[in-house]
C-alpha cells in the first residue's frame, strides 16, 4: 500500500512557492489516490495535470499499482480547510451547526482556532410596531460545524 505521508510530501514540494494549498488527500486501500487543490482565484485544469505528472514522476509503478486523482476543491462542496474559510472572507455562506441548525450571512472573518458569520435577522424592539433587519455577528469554533458551503449566487 502508498504510504499517504509520501504522497502528502510530494503535495507539499509541488506546493512550494505557489499559492495553491492542499484541501485534502486520500490513499485507500487499494491504492486510489485522490488529491484536492484549491486556489484563491480558482483552480487550472492545466496544473492538475501538472501536479498529477509530478506525483507520478515520484512513484514507481513497477512497485506499486496505484490510480492517482488530482482535482480542485469544489465550489459547492464544504470547506474542509481554514485556508478555504480565508480566501472566501466577505462572500456569503452557508454554515450548519452539529445541532442541526442553519445560518445563511457573510463571512466577516476567519482565524485558526474560529470564523465570525454576519447575519441579518428581524428584531422587534418594545414599543416599535414593526420588526426591523439588524446584522449580528456569531463565532464559531471549526469543531461546533458540520459543514461551510460557499453559497453560488447567479443574480
Amino acid at each position: 500500500m502508498i504510504d499517504k505521508q509520501v504522497v502528502k510530501s510530494l503535495v507539499e514540494e509541488w506546493l512550494e512557492g505557489k499559492e495553491y494549498f492542499m484541501t485534502d488527500l486520500t490513499v485507500s486501500a487499494d491504492d486510489r489516490i485522490v488529491v484536492e487543490i484549491d486556489h484563491a482565484d480558482g483552480v487550472w485544469i492545466e496544473d492538475c495535470v501538472e501536479l498529477s505528472k509530478f506525483i507520478e514522476s515520484r512513484l514507481d509503478r513497477e512497485e506499486e499499482d496505484y490510480e492517482l486523482e488530482v482535482g480542485s476543491a469544489g465550489i459547492g462542496q464544504p470547506f474542509k480547510v481554514v485556508r478555504q474559510y480565508e480566501i472566501h472572507v466577505g462572500e456569503r455562506v452557508e454554515v450548519l451547526t452539529k445541532g442541526g441548525i442553519k445560518h445563511v450571512g457573510t463571512l466577516k472573518e476567519a482565524t485558526a482556532d474560529n470564523f465570525v458569520l454576519t447575519i441579518e435577522e428581524k428584531v422587534k424592539r418594545e414599543g416599535e410596531k414593526r420588526p426591523h433587519m439588524e446584522e449580528r455577528d456569531i463565532t464559531f469554533a471549526y469543531d461546533e460545524v458540520k459543514h461551510t458551503k460557499y453559497i453560488i449566487d447567479f443574480k
